[in-house]
């Protein structure tokens, strides 16, 4: 399987090229600018280096708003800038992680942010069981958009998904859905990227963690 320290060092260059291109427009700001809308599947640039994709975004038992990615994707503090949306700032904080599920909860500013359900092709309506052969996984990404498989299961009894579905560097954290049910993460791909299994922690288990940890992200709610 493809090494984490690969994925983020290719995120790396991917992010560094990304605020290349973004910090190019000139201009000088007049009014602060509109909230960025971010969902499963929208791309963030974490401290103005790594790009990586949001897998949900919602609310926890404390009223926050919060969202989900890859946890080798940063680190506790770890700033959030929409890709997109650049000029919007850092729009979120990564507030925990967990690097052996491999992921972390940022907590968004609600003046910042406006959450939405859907990105591209996919939306998220509530989060489910996981997935099992033969059904069709699908995956919303910052890199290679909508993409779907079959799944094939746990095939190493990790309590990961695995599925056909084509994942590249920068898609890590990307939402894998059954229909508008949310069932696991997007963590990495085995051996070849695209033609090699993705391979994502089993959403449930996220949520376990979460509720058993009573910090952010706990009792956590889908938009």
């Amino acid at each position: 399987m493809l090494s984490r320290h690969v994925f983020r060092w290719v995120a790396t260059v991917i992010g560094a090229t990304a605020l290349v291109f973004g910090g190019m427009a000139g201009g000088t700001a007049v009014a602060a600018p509109a909230p960025a809308v971010l969902g499963g599947g929208s791309g963030i640039v974490i401290d103005d280096e790594l790009v990586c994709s949001i897998t949900t975004i919602g609310h926890d038992n404390a009223g926050r708003l919060v969202g989900l990615t890859a946890g080798h994707c940063g680190r506790v503090g770890s700033t959030v800038v929409p890709e997109y949306k650049p000029d919007s700032g850092v729009v979120g904080t990564f507030v925990a992680a967990n690097y052996d599920l491999d992921y972390a909860v940022i907590q968004f500013d609600p003046a910042k942010v406006v959450p939405v359900n859907r990105v591209g092709n996919v939306t998220i309506t509530h989060v489910g069981p996981p997935a099992a052969f033969p059904q069709i996984g699908c995956k919303e990404g910052r890199t290679t958009g909508n993409t779907c498989g079959v799944v094939w299961g746990d095939l190493m009894q990790t309590q990961e998904t695995w599925t056909q579905a084509c994942v590249v560097e920068g898609d890590s954290g990307s939402p894998l859905v059954v229909g508008t049910t949310l069932v696991a993460m997007v963590n990495a791909y085995f051996l070849y990227p695209c033609i090699g299994p993705e391979i994502g922690t089993n959403f449930d288990l996220i949520m376990h963690h979460m509720n058993g940890s009573g910090g952010p992200g706990a009792g956590f709610r889908p938009i």
